[in-house]
């Protein structure tokens, strides 16, 4: 779509330089088609024309999904019985498309699959992700023998204002955040979700599909724990049949995956009231995004400069293999918590649910029917078993 209305039609940026843009964001923690957007506007009409692009383009996606956070309270939850399995099966789905892109050789293979089992062992540990990302990109470099000839040019010059306001409201968040626990503030909960979105935007590699299993750990699992419970039992925290249907609805409609801020925030402030719930659901969005802007005008002349040498090569190598085994490692501790066999009226019907899974990842796979309508596919068929 950006390659048909951007450089086709609109004639914004050439063929090379969207291809460009859209690698380079494959890199940087965020929304990359949030950030490959961004790009285009800040090469159009500067910082004003990049902020403008971003609004518009969150703006609807976030809007439903804020509002659906709402209305999920007034919906037979029935109905979104088989959204759940298919979470798994498209993050399945993304798993191996991207696995045929990154994974090609022993030393990646060997890191998909450590990544894999530590994520899935460790999924409660909160730095293992970070851990991983590192270590995969530390193995790759110094394994990797072959050599890349670092290329020649002159260095762009570097706008430090924004990698500046970064850091800053990272630090200001997390200060504010802990304060608000141990002081028990009135509205503690709204500074930790500001706190827990910033750093996902900052932190997550691969996009929606890795924002997922973090999210899942930490409103859902992290919750449930022994320690949080003795500790801090006024910590945020989702319904696992809230959680998994908003990141199955997410997929249903048009525009980015991390609009899911917006639906998350509203349902981790609902237990405050409405308007509580509406702060979360801004908050969910704007702390979400923000990173990804931030950083994605600070790191492209960065990364102009860093990709002429061999070493940063070498690591992504590494890097993108350690996201491929989360994502994995995350399947399959998801699909853990879905039961495969669906009884009603006390009778076997089928493997229904496992079947749902299977299916999904097959219609991705084969055919070119687009998420939104397998997403109705769900939930016409909870429907029809919900009435049957």
């Amino acid at each position: 779509m950006m390659l048909r209305t951007f450089v086709n039609r609109r004639r914004d940026v050439t063929e090379q330089e969207l291809l460009a843009y859209n690698a380079f964001c494959q890199l940087l923690p965020g929304a990359s088609s949030t950030q490959t957007l961004t790009l285009i506007g800040y090469k159009r009409g500067g910082l004003p024309l990049a902020i403008i692009t971003l609004i518009i383009w969150i703006l609807p996606a976030c809007t439903i999904m804020g509002a659906f956070s709402f209305l999920l309270s007034y919906i037979d939850r029935s109905y979104f019985k088989f959204i759940q399995p298919m979470v798994v099966g498209f993050l399945a789905y993304s798993t191996l498309r991207m696995f045929t892109l990154v994974v090609v050789n022993r030393i990646s293979r060997l890191i998909m699959v450590f990544s894999m089992l530590a994520t899935y062992y460790l999924f409660k540990t909160p730095w293992i992700f970070p851990s991983l990302i590192v270590l995969g990109g530390i193995v790759s470099n110094f394994t990797n023998k072959k050599e890349l000839p670092e290329i020649p040019g002159m260095p762009r010059k570097i706008k430090w204002g924004n990698i500046v306001i970064f850091f800053a409201i990272l630090i200001i968040a997390g200060l504010l955040s802990e304060v608000a626990r141990k002081q028990q503030w009135e509205n503690r909960k709204a500074y930790n979700l500001f706190e827990n979105f910033y750093r996902f935007g900052s932190l997550v590699f691969g996009g929606g599909d890795v924002l997922m299993p973090l999210m899942y750990e930490q409103y859902v699992v992290r919750p449930e724990t022994e320690r949080i419970i003795v500790k801090n039992p006024h910590v945020l925290r989702i319904e696992k049949n809230d959680f998994l249907t908003g990141a199955g609805m997410v997929r249903a409609i048009p525009g980015p995956v991390f609009s899911i801020g917006a639906y998350m925030g509203g349902r981790a402030l609902k237990d405050g009231g409405k308007n509580a719930q509406l702060a979360g659901v801004i908050i969910g969005s704007v702390a979400l995004f923000l990173p990804s802007a931030l950083l994605v005008l600070f790191f492209f002349p960065v990364w102009q400069n860093l990709q002429k040498f061999t070493i940063i090569y070498r690591a992504l190598k590494g890097i993108n293999a350690a996201v491929v085994g989360i994502m994995a490692g995350a399947t399959f501790y998801l699909m853990k918590d879905i039961s495969i066999v669906e009884m009603i009226d006390g009778k076997t019907i089928s493997f229904l649910n496992s079947g749902v899974i299977l299916g999904s990842f097959l219609l991705l796979l084969f055919t070119r029917i687009p998420a939104p309508v397998i997403a109705i596919i769900c939930l016409a068929l909870g429907a029809f078993f919900t009435y049957r």
